[in-house]
């Protein structure tokens, strides 16, 4: 039997994981046993030292959500107003930012991936690397059973009065709050992207300082 891994499905789930959010279904209901699924295997990414200092909070009590959502909206709040008075014209992407914290109570998951700072420090670029491969391991594994998801870091001003809500030690970083549903269709598509050798620097950046 060989060992090599289908390329074809691992390239399209790879570049078709996008962040959904219009084409959330907010009425589907999603079995836990998806999530801790999807869970398993996002905690297979690597982690700093190994410490594994990740926890992940998944709440789907609706009371909670809607707590959650008026919090999120609070962290948002700005945007949204200079949005809802024509004082900053919306992108695509910010528009469909905007739908979504208006409906995020109705997302039947929320999850909120959290990481211990063993220095008890201002977190850093270590404790980052130490959560968001495994944040993006589960945004896959969700990608791959039909569900969509998309990190969101609005909420983050409001981490003392989310860690309140959740029962949760302040000192966990919160580092994203993920609504996670079935998706309206599975139609997605790789998004446009400067190309390679645009991006991509071998060795030595010959650019130079204006």
């Amino acid at each position: 039997m060989s060992s090599e891994l289908d390329l074809p499905i691992v390239d399209h789930l790879l570049s078709t994981t996008r962040a959904v959010r219009k084409r959330l279904d907010l009425d589907r209901p999603v079995p836990p046993e998806v999530v801790e699924n999807c869970l398993r295997l996002a905690i297979q990414a690597p982690t700093g030292s190994n410490r594994q200092g990740w926890h992940w909070v998944v709440v789907t009590d609706a009371h909670k959500r809607a707590a959650l959502a008026d919090m999120y909206r609070d962290g948002f709040g700005p945007y949204m107003h200079r949005a809802r008075s024509g004082s900053e014209s919306l992108t695509r992407v910010g528009e469909s930012a905007l739908w979504l914290a208006e409906r995020l109570e109705r997302v039947p998951v929320h999850v909120i991936p959290c990481i211990e700072d063993y220095t008890r420090g201002r977190a850093h670029g270590g404790v980052w690397a130490s959560i968001y491969p495994a944040v993006w391991s589960f945004q896959l594994a969700l990608r791959s059973r039909g569900l969509g998801s998309v990190l969101t870091t609005a909420h983050q001003l409001e981490q003392p009065k989310m860690a309140a809500v959740l029962g949760i030690p302040n000192d966990w970083f919160q580092v994203a709050l993920i609504p996670v549903a079935y998706t309206l269709g599975n139609d997605f598509k790789p998004s446009p992207r400067k190309p390679v050798d645009e991006v991509v620097i071998w060795n030595h950046y010959e650019g130079g300082s204006a």
